[in-house]
């Protein structure tokens, strides 16, 4: 993908949310606030983004976004039920009305049988739907490939929630 592309996609997402008068909040753990960053890449991009927390530890995830620290013990931070919390945590902790939470494992250690490196767990929270996750398996291509491709999975999965939200009202 380019960096027109990329750029295209971005303004397409703007776009989207001032159409459908939606803002956006990120809880990010692997990809370091890259998320956030990307969208903030943009001008105009103050009318769509509200904020970021970056949680790359657990105590941070449970600090800033209220996971409970019994679903990290049970699971673990790359899991879905805990990139599901972080994405409730930061809709109930923002003025968003949708939020992406990006937990995995960018490597180039940390993998398991279970756990791979490049494994991604995308959740997303929002004011009009139930709360849902996605996963993702990278090719391991170095951690750079892996945050990178997170962060691009995490645009779709947020065009695509978007695009499913009510249509503003008119006032007129």
């Amino acid at each position: 993908m380019t960096a027109v592309d990329i750029e295209a996609r971005l303004e397409a997402l703007l776009a989207l949310c001032n159409e459908k008068a939606v803002v956006i909040a990120t809880a990010e753990s692997c990809t370091g606030g890259l998320v956030a960053a990307t969208l903030t890449d943009i001008a105009g991009s103050s009318a769509m983004v509200d904020r970021g927390f970056v949680t790359y530890s657990n105590p941070a995830k449970t600090e800033m976004l209220g996971v409970p620290g019994e679903l990290l013990d049970r699971h673990g931070a790359v899991s879905g039920e805990v990139a599901s919390a972080m994405a409730e945590g930061a809709l109930a902790r923002s003025n968003a009305d949708v939020t992406i939470s990006v937990t995995g494992i960018a490597g180039p250690d940390g993998g398991t049988d279970l756990k791979p490196v490049g494994l991604v767990w995308f959740g997303c929270a929002a004011a009009w739907a139930p709360t849902f996750v996605h996963k993702t398996v990278f090719p391991n291509n170095g951690r750079g490939f892996v945050r990178e491709a997170a962060v691009m999975a995490a645009v779709e999965i947020l065009t695509e929630t978007i695009r499913l939200a009510p249509n503003v009202e008119s006032s007129a």
